[in-house]
């Protein structure tokens, strides 16, 4: 599993957040995704990276610029870890 974080440029509001929430779950194949208007970073989980020049053009295409993008292994925290 792979934590990806995505910061991007453009989201003013709540809605922004669904609409780049919905725009990664379907176009890419994710656990989880949440998205923060505030700081600018949508957080996926993933089982493998996803591909930066899709997301950069999926995102254009909505008004949204992909700035940055860092990926790292995902640990789930479960209740007895």
């Amino acid at each position: 599993m792979r934590k990806i974080t995505a910061h991007i440029d453009g989201m003013q509001c709540g809605m922004c957040e669904s609409h780049v929430n919905d725009l990664v779950r379907k176009n890419f194949k994710v656990k989880k995704v949440k998205s923060s208007h505030r700081t600018g970073e949508c957080t996926i989980v993933a089982e493998c990276d996803i591909p930066r020049p899709e997301l950069e053009k999926k995102l254009m295409e909505m008004g949204y610029r992909l700035l940055d993008m860092e990926s790292e292994e995902y640990q789930k925290k479960g209740l007895f870890r």
